[in-house]
C-alpha cells in the first residue's frame, strides 16, 4: 500500500524504467514482468483513492456525444424535439431537462440514465 505521494512518486518512477525494457512487458517469466505488474496494482489502488476519476455532467456529456456525432445545437434540437435555446440552457447547466426529454437523451445519445439523471 502507498501511504504517501512520494512513495507514489518514486514508485511511479520506477513503473517507467520497467515500461524501458519490453520484455518487462511481453515476457511474464521475466523478473521485471512481476514487479512490474505489482506496483502497477498499487498505483491503481492509490489512484482511486486520491485522484478518482468523476463521472461527466450532463452538458460535459452532451457536448461529447454532439461532437463525436458531428451534431450541431440547432441539429440536436430537431433531434430531440426542443427548441435550441432549451439546447442551449442544457448545456450550460442553466435548465434540466424533462423526465420525457431526459429519456430521449439517454436513449438517442446513448447517455448513461445516472448521468443525465444526476444521480
Amino acid at each position: 500500500m502507498i501511504k504517501s505521494e512520494k512513495e507514489y512518486n518514486a514508485i511511479l518512477e520506477r513503473i517507467e524504467e520497467l515500461l524501458s525494457n519490453p520484455d518487462n512487458i511481453e515476457n511474464s517469466e521475466a523478473k521485471g514482468f512481476v514487479e512490474l505488474n505489482i506496483l502497477s496494482d498499487l498505483v491503481a489502488d492509490y489512484e482511486e483513492q486520491h485522484y478518482p476519476i468523476l463521472p461527466p455532467t450532463l452538458p460535459e456529456a452532451i457536448r461529447l456525444r454532439m461532437h463525436e456525432r458531428g451534431l450541431s445545437q440547432k441539429t440536436l434540437a430537431d433531434f430531440l424535439g426542443v427548441s435550441s435555446s432549451r439546447i442551449s440552457e442544457y448545456l450550460n447547466g442553466k435548465s434540466e431537462p424533462t423526465l420525457k426529454v431526459a429519456r430521449e437523451i439517454s436513449r438517442k445519445l446513448d447517455i448513461e440514465a445516472s448521468i443525465v439523471l444526476g444521480v
